[in-house]
């Protein structure tokens, strides 16, 4: 009897480490897989809790501000202009003064602008240094102020071409017939150099007859 007794004892002893061991024993974590679109997260074991769906919400297009300081406008030219540059390439007009900071204006040339001007009608600016020779309010566009072109250099050429050099390049602004503030687009004149109304009279007020004028390429 004694040897059952202990025999039974031993069974229940291996019995409880069993079930012990089974309660206690590492397993390997199941994996928990990414949600499918609208089911939200799921672990086993739990219930499946799914996500609430959000409205659409039809935004309009955002547009970030212009956060770029603005230049602050030009001086005018308020002294004497003592010389004036024109680059064709670039269609720009630097204007130096006695008194103050140079001024720069947007330009328009002839309709031909590539090149020395070397004859009538072919629609080129001249190249070179030039003179302020007369100043025209009653000019057929909103003031001028005249270039010495033709020059001995353009004569002598012209007449060993046996062509006509041209003439009447001037500084001018809009043609007289248009509205008031229009601007004439792109290379329109006929080998002159052109600006706004307002841009001229501010030049012509300051310029006196010899100011250097040099035009380049």
């Amino acid at each position: 009897m004694k040897r059952l007794g202990a025999l039974f004892t031993a069974l229940c002893l291996v019995a409880l480490l069993w079930a012990a061991w089974l309660l206690w024993a590492p397993r390997q974590a199941e994996p928990i897989a990414p949600p499918r679109p609208g089911t939200g997260w799921h672990i086993p074991g739990l219930p499946r809790f799914p996500l609430p769906r959000l409205p659409e919400l039809n935004l309009p297009d955002f547009e970030w501000p212009d956060l770029r300081v603005p230049e602050p406008p030009a001086r005018p030219i308020t002294s004497p202009v003592e010389r004036i540059l024109i680059e064709k390439a670039a269609r720009k007009m630097t204007v130096w003064q006695r008194n103050g900071a140079p001024r720069h204006f947007a330009i328009a040339l002839g309709f031909s602008p590539e090149g020395d001007k070397s004859r009538q009608g072919d629609g080129r600016t001249p190249e070179g240094v030039f003179r302020i020779d007369r100043l025209n309010r009653q000019s057929a566009y909103h003031l001028s102020l005249g270039l010495d072109y033709p020059q001995k250099r353009h004569r002598d050429a012209a007449r060993k071409g046996g062509y006509d050099p041209g003439g009447d390049i001037m500084i001018h602004g809009q043609p007289n017939q248009v509205a008031k503030g229009y601007k004439v687009k792109g290379d329109w004149t006929a080998g002159c150099i052109a600006l706004t109304n307002a841009e001229v009279e501010e030049i012509f007020a300051h310029a006196a007859i010899g100011t250097e004028v040099e035009i380049r390429p």
